[in-house]
């Protein structure tokens, strides 16, 4: 897929497009720009729903996992598999009482 410039994602972005989109367009589209063309709000929301599970912020950094995931490459990762991706040194385990 062609990418965008920063300009025409700007563009895009205030003219609100993904309004009229599917979650499946939203992931689609957005998951093959390398620039954001929307409230990161709206394609997290997309990518959840699409993925059907919880999907955390750093889980995006391994954007291709998510795509094997959602065409069927890969299966869902475990908790365990998500958290692990987190560097240990940067892990913070908080217990509520």
């Amino acid at each position: 897929m062609e990418q965008i410039t920063k300009e025409k994602a700007i563009e895009l972005a205030e003219s609100k497009f993904y309004e009229e989109m599917t979650d499946t367009e939203i992931f689609e589209f957005q998951g093959n720009q390398k620039l954001l063309c929307m409230p990161f709000g709206v394609f997290h929301e997309a990518t959840e729903s699409v993925l059907k599970r919880p999907v955390f912020t750093h889980e995006f950094a391994k954007w291709d996992s998510l795509k094997d995931e959602y065409y069927g490459k890969k299966p869902r990762p475990t908790f365990k598999q998500i958290i692990e991706m987190i560097p240990e040194e940067k892990r913070i385990i908080a217990i509520a009482t």
